[in-house]
């Protein structure tokens, strides 16, 4: 059975740091470009990070860039997103998506697997 499971939300004061974990099982992430995407509470889903399946190239949204990183561990199958200088507008609920499209960007559509979301909270 396919499946992604995030892990590693949690409560963070502005500043701080989380690094969240995307794992796979019933498939291998090697084949697949990985997306990080978020909700926030009355807002709308928006993208935050993938990562091609094809090749090293990465995309972050303007509101992360140089903040975020997200990478592979294929030993592991599993993605993560570090993320750093958290600030409170990062609050939302974070999901990876798998896509078979070798750039798929952060359109959401072409994502055909999704997990169930980790929140996380920016506050002091």
């Amino acid at each position: 059975q396919v499946q992604l499971v995030e892990s590693g939300g949690g409560l963070v004061q502005p500043g701080g740091s989380l690094r969240l974990s995307c794992a796979a099982s019933g498939f291998t992430l090697d084949y697949y470009a990985i997306g990080w995407f978020r909700q926030a509470p009355g807002k709308e889903r928006e993208g935050v990070s993938c990562s091609s399946s094809s090749d090293a190239s990465t995309y972050y949204a303007d509101s992360v860039k140089g903040r975020f990183t997200i990478s592979r561990d294929n030993a592991k199958n599993t993605v993560y997103l570090q993320m750093n200088s958290l600030k409170p507008e990062d609050t939302a609920v974070y999901y990876c998506a798998a896509s078979s499209w070798r750039h798929p960007g952060v359109e959401g559509d072409r994502y055909e697997y999704w997990g169930q979301g980790t929140e996380v909270t920016v506050s002091s």
